[in-house]
């Protein structure tokens, strides 16, 4: 039987390649990365390139989703795909010490997105967003309206030791991105929303840094980047990734958000200074005021090429080094410097790198 390839999850525009891998997340740290795929999951290290972890069909069925906590043996995953094993609209915590699923949360529709913290459990559905206490007495503790939201946008600062606790979702009006700390929030006492307004279009991507100081959104034209002060609400930077419209697939900060960078369907991942940001590049007609605001943009330090319309997440390594990793199975790492040159360190195919037992 001649079965046509699913959609990704993660990337609803781009057919999948032979891998059959439904969805691509990196770890908090980004030090490891989680593949949701046909034909279950696997877990790799980043530096080094290893496998760390792999669970067949037989196992977990196909799944549509993964979350891996830091390091930790905990795993949330979600059910998808051809032949999955779990429905959609459940949650399951996979315990990789006992090698058996520990917990189990089930919703009455899709769950579109999961997100841990070491002490909170987060999963959006297409119109609203729940909280759970996390892992220990895993009940709910706030429920979250939102705009409709199909791509279940959301993000939560996962720094213990940060003073807010901050999740990031879709405001209720268009453009805007609505902003709880979970340290001060009282469940079920309602309070105006504290929003920011960033773009004039529907959000389509979303990224908070390590600290949850700093937050950067894309519209879905996905030409601008804009970066905005989560306490203060203000805009800091905005950066251009390019002229034509594309889909954004990935935003990421860099551990000590100085950098940024994204990916997109145009097949450049973009990296852009933010501390430095005198590093990002400029047009030429930059100091023409009458030209507009085009001209004045701050476009990418430096970018590099993975393959045309293959998706794909991005993230900061160490030694100013920047990680793509695509649904075809590829891995590319790149070193840039404050010159904007950008040079190939590694190239692998990790879905045939070897399995690595030590976790």
């Amino acid at each position: 039987m001649i079965r046509r390839p699913p959609r990704s999850t993660l990337f609803p525009y781009t057919t999948l390649f032979r891998s059959e891998i439904i969805s691509l997340r990196f770890n908090q740290d980004h030090g490891c990365f989680s593949c949701a795929m046909e034909t279950g999951l696997r877990i790799y290290n980043v530096e080094p390139l290893a496998e760390k972890a792999h669970l067949d069909q037989e196992t977990v069925g196909s799944l549509s989703l993964c979350e891996m906590l830091y390091r930790t043996n905990f795993v949330a995953v979600v059910g998808g795909g051809a032949m999955p094993k779990f429905a959609d609209n459940t949650v399951l915590i996979w315990d990789d010490v006992g090698q058996k699923f520990v917990l189990e949360f089930t919703f009455s529709s899709q769950v579109l997105a999961v997100r841990l913290r070491r002490d909170k459990l987060i999963v959006a559905m297409r119109n609203q967003i729940y909280v759970f206490n996390f892992p220990h007495n895993p009940t709910k503790i706030y429920t979250f309206d939102t705009r409709t939201n199909p791509k279940g946008l959301c993000e939560v600062s996962p720094l213990i030791t940060s003073e807010r606790q901050l999740l990031v979702f879709p405001g209720h009006k268009c453009g805007s991105v609505q902003l709880v700390d979970l340290s001060t929030t009282v469940p079920d006492m309602s309070t105006a929303p504290i929003t920011i307004g960033a773009h004039q279009s529907e959000v389509a991507c979303i990224a908070l840094n390590q600290q949850g100081t700093l937050i950067a959104t894309a519209s879905g034209k996905g030409t601008l980047i804009r970066v905005f002060d989560t306490v203060k609400r203000n805009l800091l930077v905005e950066l251009r990734r390019g002229t034509d419209p594309a889909t954004l697939y990935c935003i990421n900060f860099s551990a000590d958000s100085e950098f940024l960078c994204c990916s997109s369907d145009k097949g450049t991942i973009h990296i852009f200074a933010l501390k430095d940001t005198h590093l990002n590049k400029r047009s030429t007609f930059s100091k023409m005021g009458f030209l507009g605001t085009y001209v004045d943009s701050q476009w990418a330090l430096a970018n590099f090429t993975v393959a045309a319309e293959c998706a794909c997440i991005c993230a900061f390594g160490s030694r100013s080094s920047v990680i793509a990793v695509c649904v075809d199975g590829t891995f590319h790492r790149y070193v840039f410097n404050s010159d904007g040159n950008c040079n190939r360190e590694a190239f692998d195919v990790f879905l045939d790198v070897c399995d690595d037992s030590d976790f």
